[in-house]
């Protein structure tokens, strides 16, 4: 995957997102992995877009009422598909994280870049998600040399209590042995 100079993933499909803002002078150097579904366990639906778009019917669905006047966003999404969708240029700050720290440094949105998958804290994640992230992510790590392996977490790490995605069923081991595996390109084409 290529990342231009403005923080935008060519392979990605690119959707508007009124929620982000300027990042502060710090360098990316986290990575938070998320999870979402609108509604919960539901897939393929258009909320999300519509949410991070601030476009959301909040009377759509019972669960929905809690997100009226909710701003938030990602800097991407993968869906069940592997499909990956940008929002936010990973250059601008995505309002993903919220209340959070990571070792020790408050307001994670200001260094980090977000990524969601779309499925549930207790859901497992598909083979093609997997493989997108793997791929998004070794790109991530050749484009901001602050990152790296330990600098990888989910939300549930920098807001503990709080949150628990991306949750139990994802495999941190195998999400691990695709980005640092030599041949991980190879596997999305098989």
């Amino acid at each position: 995957m290529d990342i231009d100079d403005l923080g935008v993933c060519k392979q990605a499909q690119q959707l508007p997102c009124s929620h982000y803002d300027e990042r502060p002078q710090s360098e990316v150097s986290l990575l938070v992995i998320h999870c979402i579904s609108l509604p919960e366990g539901q897939y393929g639906t258009p909320y999300i877009d519509d949410l991070f778009a601030g476009q959301i019917d909040c009377q759509a669905h019972p669960s929905f009422s809690s997100l009226a006047g909710v701003s938030v966003s990602a800097h991407c999404l993968i869906d069940r598909d592997g499909t990956l969708r940008q929002y936010v240029p990973f250059t601008q700050r995505a309002w993903h994280a919220g209340v959070s720290q990571f070792e020790g440094r408050q307001r994670c949105n200001d260094f980090s870049i977000g990524i969601e998958l779309e499925g549930t804290d207790k859901s497992t994640y598909t083979q093609a998600q997997y493989l997108t992230l793997a791929q998004l992510t070794k790109s991530l790590l050749r484009t901001y040399p602050h990152l790296n392996r330990q600098r990888i977490v989910g939300h549930s790490d920098i807001a503990p209590g709080r949150k628990t995605d991306p949750g139990e069923g994802f495999d941190w081991e195998h999400f691990f042995d695709l980005t640092f595996a030599q041949d991980c390109d190879k596997l999305k084409s098989t």
